[in-house]
């Protein structure tokens, strides 16, 4: 069965590399967001909000691994190789992140409204008044979390539970982003859905890291790039989307974080680096090329830990 999941996993990333996520085919985390805006709909008002909240989010995540699970079990190998081939090329992102973000800078290049309206698809914040170095700064910061988010952790947890455990994390991220926030609507409701992603990402953030800047271009800072991240990677306010920025960060030698928007509120984060240097298109394509390196390593690493 593991030597079978390998090859499907190779299988589902090839067809991630080659197709993304195409926009005509139903996608589970669709569904998913569906059932918490019900759930959040329904529960999210009177009294007991963070209870409400809590066995909503424990409830959903429970549905889905014993769901896959027992779906997997049922199934004839043939249906269940099948199943797990389209599960783990919808759990990866990889392809439709580096697409959206490259989308950004050239419709930067068009014009600024562009750049916000299409930043606006892959930030929670509000893009309305963003400068054109924050529309790119934000856009880079995207890709580096989402690293972690999108494929490092997906593939971690595949390796540590197989199929329901990736799908699982799937649910719990797609949570996070959608009331994982400490505004005055969701931060009741929505914390224990924030601390579970916190929880799920902790390892995975770290790694996402640590393969960034290990297998990073040779762009200088060697020994420094550790030091970088041990700085920042706490400094952020999340404990975990702090390291794949400073990874990042570190190596193109740039300033990420500051106050961010949303939903109307001002979120002062702490900043990421100190060089505050404008951003380019270059600095994109380095940024491209280290999240495909560090997607490839992950990818082998967890192919040969589910041979084990």
């Amino acid at each position: 069965m593991h030597y079978e999941l390998c090859i499907i996993l190779v299988l589902a990333w090839f067809l991630d590399l080659a197709f993304g996520d195409p926009s005509w085919l139903p996608h589970p985390v669709v569904g998913f967001g569906k059932m918490i805006a019900w759930g959040e709909r329904h529960l999210n008002k009177g009294r007991h909000r963070m209870l409400k909240g809590a066995i909503m989010t424990i409830l959903l995540d429970s549905i889905v691994f014993l769901a896959t699970f027992y779906i997997l079990t049922l199934l004839p190998p043939l249906g269940r190789a099948g199943v797990g081939l389209i599960t783990i090329f919808y759990c990866l992102a990889g392809t439709t992140l580096i697409r959206e973000v490259r989308a950004v800078f050239l419709a930067l290049d068009r014009s600024l409204d562009d750049g916000r309206r299409q930043v606006a698809r892959i930030v929670g914040r509000d893009t309305t008044q963003l400068s054109a170095q924050e529309v790119r700064t934000a856009a880079l910061e995207t890709l580096a979390e989402n690293l972690s988010d999108g494929v490092i952790a997906p593939l971690f947890w595949l390796a540590v539970g197989g199929v329901p455990a990736m799908l699982t994390y799937k649910m719990i991220n797609t949570q996070d982003s959608m009331i994982g926030y400490r505004t005055e609507r969701y931060k009741d409701f929505g914390c224990w859905a924030a601390h579970i992603d916190d929880i799920a990402n902790y390892i995975p953030a770290r790694l996402t890291a640590l393969l960034m800047i290990i297998f990073a271009p040779s762009l200088g800072g060697g020994r420094g790039r550790f030091h970088f991240i041990r700085r920042y990677g706490r400094a952020h306010a999340s404990p975990n989307s702090g390291y794949p920025e400073a990874a990042l960060a570190s190596i193109l030698n740039c300033r990420f974080g500051g106050p961010h928007s949303y939903f109307g509120v001002v979120v002062e984060k702490p900043y990421i680096g100190n060089n505050d240097r404008p951003l380019t298109t270059a600095d994109m394509r380095v940024a491209v090329r280290v999240n495909r390196t560090a997607e490839c390593i992950a990818v082998f690493l967890c192919a040969i830990a589910l041979l084990f």
